[in-house]
């Protein structure tokens, strides 16, 4: 009996445009598949990646004991401002790879793309184009605020574009638009479905140390509205981090009440609110081990990824904790603490923190994503990230149920306690 042979090649290629053939071993030019960005990414990450081709070169390969950059330069927000288009309307597989069940676009999947956009827009404003120079490390530190204006469909056009708008002495503030496009009568309109604000931190790629940034020049009055605006919130987030101490020793008061709700679920559990639960009792939690197809062009675990991670579970999460079909509403915060490796064992934890019943119509339940760097052999577990995100019900699922509630949820422990004070706390802040 014949068998066919039937030959699988790569749907992929390398991220450089360059680069040899994997079999061509004996070229000298041929980068290590280790240095690869990983294979997993969407196609929009994957092309944002590509356009950082030559400053990726440097980065895998600068010259030996080459210098720090000597000389900032000021740059203008347009020098740095990218924009991708997602031809939903004429593109069927790249609109079949961002959908979901509602024929709206994966929200996971706009995160990796956001995230590699405003590195790639960071990357820009840092080159200073001289190849003898090594370059900077950056490194995503945090999202400030993610919020989703109305829904996005798969049927129109996406835009996504943004610029930095902000620089300190080391670190940088980009800021993303995602609009959607419509056609009505020959006229193209366009839409902002959603906004973000991410900060970068600049390390010098050989000591590791904070790395100082160009400068940023606004030059139209929305610019300079913009850049007031982040300085503003750099102000904030220094005052918060000063005063952190000063407000938790002022909240007892807080404190004691929200856990006389707690203690009454665990001492006397059948007197206990029925339209309330305990913090403990709205957890989830999945595991996974890093692999290299995930990786970013430095060899670790991409930003996107985990973000991405971090939200199907906090969904899953909103999902069985309101017992409707949730509707994202935003990312409040993401902190990024530490590096993730490949080959990490990654834990993420998840949980209601609070909700809020100020609008009856649309109940907000928000949601603590944590996740942790697990050494079983060493018995250590860091954690690496921080998210948080906030969902409501769709509405079409809680116009069918009538006896639709969502309930309170209180903590146990006064470490469950101060975790919801501090977030509320960071919210009122970020709302003044």
């Amino acid at each position: 009996m014949e068998f066919n042979t039937i030959k699988i090649n790569s749907t992929f290629t390398s991220p450089f445009e360059s680069s040899p053939r994997a079999d061509d071993d004996n070229s000298p030019f041929r980068k290590p598949l280790s240095l690869w960005p990983g294979m997993y990414h969407s196609p929009v990450t994957a092309a944002l990646w590509e356009t950082r081709t030559k400053i990726f070169e440097r980065l895998l390969d600068p010259p030996k004991d080459a210098p720090p950059q000597s000389e900032l330069l000021t740059k203008t927000p347009a020098q740095s401002r990218t924009t991708i288009l997602y031809n939903f309307s004429t593109d069927y597989i790249l609109r079949e790879q961002y959908r979901d069940p509602w024929n709206e676009v994966r929200i996971g999947k706009l995160l990796e793309d956001l995230d590699a956009l405003a590195g790639t827009i960071s990357v820009k404003h840092c080159s200073d184009e001289d190849s003898m120079t090594r370059p900077l490390l950056l490194v995503t530190a945090s999202v400030d605020k993610m919020v989703l204006k109305k829904t996005i469909s798969v049927d129109g056009d996406l835009k996504m574009g943004g610029s930095v708008i902000w620089v300190g002495r080391s670190s940088i503030e980009v800021q993303l638009e995602v609009t959607q496009l419509s056609i009505d009568s020959t006229v193209i309109t366009e839409t902002v479905a959603l906004s973000a604000n991410f900060i970068f931190v600049a390390r010098d790629s050989k000591t590791g140390k904070a790395a100082p940034v160009n400068r940023l020049s606004p030059q139209t009055e929305t610019e300079k509205s913009l850049y007031k605006e982040a300085d503003a919130r750099n102000v904030m987030r220094k005052l918060k981090k000063g005063e952190k101490k000063g407000i938790e020793n002022g909240e007892q008061n807080r404190l004691d009440s929200l856990l006389a709700e707690g203690r009454i679920f665990c001492d006397m559990p059948a007197l206990a609110n029925r339209d309330a639960i305990l913090l403990r009792d709205t957890r989830l939690e999945n595991s996974l081990m890093c692999q290299p197809q995930q990786r970013n062009i430095h060899g670790r675990i991409f930003g996107g990824f985990l973000m991405h991670r971090a939200f199907e579970l906090a969904f899953s999460t909103a999902y069985t904790f309101a017992g409707l079909m949730p509707y994202f509403l935003e990312v409040d915060h993401v902190d990024f603490l530490r590096p993730v490796d490949v080959g990490d064992f990654l834990r993420f934890k998840s949980c209601v923190l609070y909700t809020e019943f100020e609008h009856a119509e649309k109940p907000l339940i928000n949601v603590e994503v944590v996740a942790h760097v697990t050494r079983p052999e060493l018995r250590s577990s860091e954690v690496s990230n921080t998210f948080y995100f906030t969902f409501t019900v769709r509405p079409e699922a809680k116009a069918n149920d009538d006896k639709f509630r969502i309930r309170k949820v209180v903590p146990a422990t006064e470490e469950e306690a101060r975790r919801i004070l501090e977030r509320m706390d960071a919210e009122s802040l970020l709302l003044k």
